[in-house]
């Protein structure tokens, strides 16, 4: 029994045995396939023409929050901080993959979306790959570590904010990923960074985080540590192993796998996939639903068949929350749902799992938000009040405990009367998230919440909002801004994004991997 805190602001602390590459005997992923011509959007999806009012509105969003993507980013280094303050002023002092990632992948929206100039993009992307090539990251595995200062790239090893508390050097894989997948990007539609961005991509090894030896084989680990992290106040549990081929001692995480498909942690699999460093088999390891026999703790009955793909028997549950059958995440999320879906066209390559389960999901948030708050959108992001923290729709998520829509953290149950919920907090990132499945939708819930609450500054929406108090979260996170950024793209600039990340190895390795399956979710 595994779950996922949240991987861009918690550290990680997870379990890695990594013997390495295929087993013996195994072949790779699967046999490629020549990509094919795009396919035209499902009814459901946004075509790429938006026009008038529409794409107005959205262009000043983008205008903005690429403003803040802008004012995040250091001058002289090219890297990203992790937030700003409202007023654009104060960046944080630290950053992230992830973080980088984001960056590079909103150049490109704000290129194509001629927010910035080609020339414009391209410095700043040189700026930032060169930056990353004279950091220090861990060569063996071709990643970088979890936390740099974006002042000069140096290494964190003492957290910059509160007690000046210890930092051991980790490796996450979610983390690497999303890094990986800018760095696909930047080698698909940059053609002045093509062969920097290209050589940094093809040294990651994706396999150093999979767990061939496991009893659901191929799951990805959090990450691992250079060092046994016993400076930690609460180190967690490790075990240290030879990292693959490299003849070194890591300390991989001991208890967790990201074992979940809705999850944003899939994008590693896929990447994995795409570079033919797992089986096809791995994709089908994560859980669906649990199923409803040995594990009766979870949120609701789930519904269901068997079904085997690639050798591996999947439970295809899902749960019935207002009348639709959705295969939930972990916490139930927008972010678990949908941040793959900006860089991979999941309902058109897989139609009877993800186009099923993406409009559902995006429907079941705007139905539970409406109904209760008469605002919706719910991911992980900032608290009004200050700090972190998940917010999710309950009913959507494995955990029992959830992630909540609400401050209170009222919790929903299957068996019980529906509850009475307290104070909301919606969060913007979430809505244009979902924008790629129901636009008019996801444009009038976020003019309502521009117009009704003091949300929205000179860089975009603020992170977070309370829509019973009107507390808002006055500040931005890049992640949260480079999600935004990379969901306009997807619907203004006819899906650059997914375009560019898909464009050779990942359509010819992972869509014949994803085509066949069918969920448990209704049409």
């Amino acid at each position: 029994m595994t779950h996922e805190p949240d991987a861009r602001h918690i550290p990680l602390s997870r379990r890695a045995i990594i013997t390495g590459g295929l087993a013996a005997g195994e072949t790779p992923a699967l046999t490629p396939t020549p990509p094919s011509p795009a396919r035209g959007h499902r009814p459901h999806k946004p075509g790429p023409g938006v026009s008038g009012p529409d794409r107005k509105v959205l262009m000043r969003w983008a205008r903005d929050t690429w403003r803040s993507l802008v004012a995040m980013t250091d001058p002289r280094t090219g890297l990203v901080s992790d937030n700003i303050t409202g007023d654009l002023s104060t960046p944080g002092v630290y950053t992230s993959p992830t973080n980088m990632g984001g960056y590079l992948w909103s150049t490109i929206v704000a290129r194509d979306l001629r927010i910035i100039t080609p020339g414009e993009a391209s410095r700043r992307i040189r700026q930032t790959l060169r930056t990353l090539q004279g950091m220090e990251h861990h060569e063996a595995s071709g990643m970088y570590f979890n936390w740099y200062d974006p002042r000069d790239g140096s290494v964190i090893y003492n957290w910059p904010e509160g007690d000046n508390d210890p930092v051991v050097p980790f490796v996450s894989s979610v983390d690497a990923a999303w890094l990986g997948a800018a760095l696909l990007v930047v080698r698909n539609a940059d053609p002045s960074n093509r062969k920097v961005a290209g050589q940094m991509f093809d040294r990651m090894r994706f396999d150093v985080f999979a767990d061939p030896t496991f009893y659901k084989p191929y799951l990805m680990y959090g990450g691992f540590y250079l060092e046994e992290p016993t400076a930690l106040n609460n180190p967690p549990r490790t075990e240290a192993r030879d990292l693959i081929d490299a003849g070194e001692d890591v300390w991989y995480t001991a208890d967790h796998h990201y074992d979940t498909i809705v999850s944003e942690t899939r994008v590693t699999t896929y990447l994995a996939l795409a570079k033919q460093q797992v089986p096809a088999s791995a994709y089908f390891q994560a859980w669906r639903t649990f199923p409803p026999v040995d594990y009766d703790w979870q949120e609701m009955p789930p519904e269901g068949e068997w079904r085997t793909y690639f050798g591996v028997d999947v439970f295809e549950g899902a749960y019935d929350y207002y009348d639709r059958l959705t295969v939930p995440g972990w916490g139930g999320s927008m972010f678990e749902e949908l941040m793959p879906n900006v860089f991979v066209p999941e309902e058109d390559w897989a139609p009877r799992s993800w186009g099923r389960n993406h409009p559902n999901h995006v429907a079941v948030q705007r139905l539970h938000g409406m109904e209760e708050y008469g605002y919706w959108g719910f991911s992980p992001a900032s608290h009004p009040a200050g700090g972190y923290a998940e917010w999710g729709v309950d009913a959507l998520g494995l955990n029992p405990d959830g992630y909540f829509s609400d401050v209170e953290h009222t919790n929903y149950h299957w068996d019980q009367p529906k509850p009475d919920y307290g104070q909301g907090v919606v969060t913007p990132h979430a809505a244009f998230l979902a924008m790629m499945h129901e636009r008019a939708e996801s444009i009038g819930n976020l003019q309502a919440i521009e117009s009704d609450f003091d949300s929205y500054g000179a860089g975009g929406f603020y992170d977070a909002i309370n829509t019973d108090t009107g507390q808002v979260a006055v500040r931005y996170l890049s992640l949260d801004q480079a999600m935004i950024m990379g969901a306009l793209g997807n619907v203004l600039a006819d899906n650059v994004l997914q375009k560019a990340f898909v464009k050779g190895e990942v359509e010819r390795y992972v869509r014949p991997v994803i085509a066949p399956e069918e969920f448990g979710a209704s049409e």
